[in-house]
């Protein structure tokens, strides 16, 4: 038998939003945002001002740590620094024309690694075409 306890834990779960990406463009920042809609959850931003050709990478829940990160996908890496950013997320930044970018648009993993600690960035076949759009509207 279950507890009430254990039942409210179960129907608020259910009740949660889901994981999503979501792509906002429009007036401001572009931003694509690993995050549960309608809440303030959040696991990972791309942030850039249109056509400036860099993202600013938040990852946000992580044991990173600031300090000089190395970012890989595929066979392509990149070594860059990353900094604290709101509500204790790391920040990393990547120019848009960097190999390193074309592969994780191409692929959709992403890893940073700062010391020991290292935080998988993973979007869905199904979301690709929200990522490269973000890197077109990036792109300098």
């Amino acid at each position: 038998m279950i507890s009430t306890a254990a039942l409210a834990a179960l129907v608020l779960a259910m009740q949660a939003p889901a994981w999503t990406w979501t792509l906002y463009e429009g007036s401001g920042p572009i931003v694509l945002a690993n995050e549960r809609p309608d809440t303030p959850d959040l696991r990972t931003t791309l942030e850039c001002s249109a056509g400036s050709g860099i993202a600013r990478v938040s990852v946000y829940q992580s044991t990173l740590k600031p300090g000089f990160a190395t970012v890989t996908s595929g066979d392509q890496s990149a070594t860059t620094e990353a900094g604290p950013g709101a509500d204790q997320a790391v920040v990393a930044s990547l120019r848009t024309d960097h190999p390193v970018f074309g592969r994780f648009s191409a692929s959709g993993t992403l890893s940073m690694t700062v010391g020991e600690a290292r935080q998988v960035i993973q979007i869905d076949a199904g979301d690709l075409a929200k990522l490269r759009r973000f890197a077109d509207l990036c792109g300098g």
